[in-house]
């Protein structure tokens, strides 16, 4: 089981912090764009890249974001507001480290959070702010008993998040 979910289980604190760490391939930015529909050559031409002051294309900020979701979904966090702001470009083949602390959490499970994104150079490259629900009692026993079950909705079940 990751740490995210066992921790999640036993109950979410204000302070609580988790990371994840990612390394997004071509074939990510592939992948994303097919869905998204987002191809701009900022993501795969270097011409176009080197123009705009970069050293080579680079992932979509997105994708990159998307990292907090992890996390998340770990916690069984339903989102209900994120805000980004993109500091410094995400390049493909690149570790990039997601940790996302629990600022507070209300008597109703409300919750709000940041996420810090940084570079192999520790480098902060994207910060967001998110809002949610985190899960209650009941939930927290349905995550256990998934986890009993050996959590098989789960690919993440044997990841080692801190």
């Amino acid at each position: 089981m990751s740490k995210i979910r066992k921790k999640t289980i036993q109950g979410l604190s204000t302070g609580d912090s988790f990371a994840v760490c990612r390394t997004f391939t071509d074939k990510d930015v592939q992948a994303f764009a097919d869905i998204s529909k987002d191809y701009n050559p900022i993501h795969f031409d270097q011409r176009f890249a080197a123009v705009k002051g970069l050293k080579k294309p680079i992932c979509h900020g997105l994708l990159a974001a998307s990292m907090l979701t992890e996390i998340g979904g770990q916690m069984g966090w339903l989102a209900s507001g994120m805000n980004f702001r993109f500091k410094k470009p995400i390049y493909v083949n690149e570790a990039v480290t997601c940790r996302l602390t629990i600022d507070e959490i209300d008597a109703r499970g409300r919750a709000t959070a940041n996420a810090v994104y940084s570079n192999p150079d520790g480098e902060v490259v994207l910060e967001a702010t998110l809002t949610g629900i985190v899960p209650g009692a009941p939930e927290r026993r349905i995550l256990e008993s998934m986890v009993d079950a050996g959590d098989p909705t789960n690919p993440l079940a044997s990841a080692s998040t801190d």
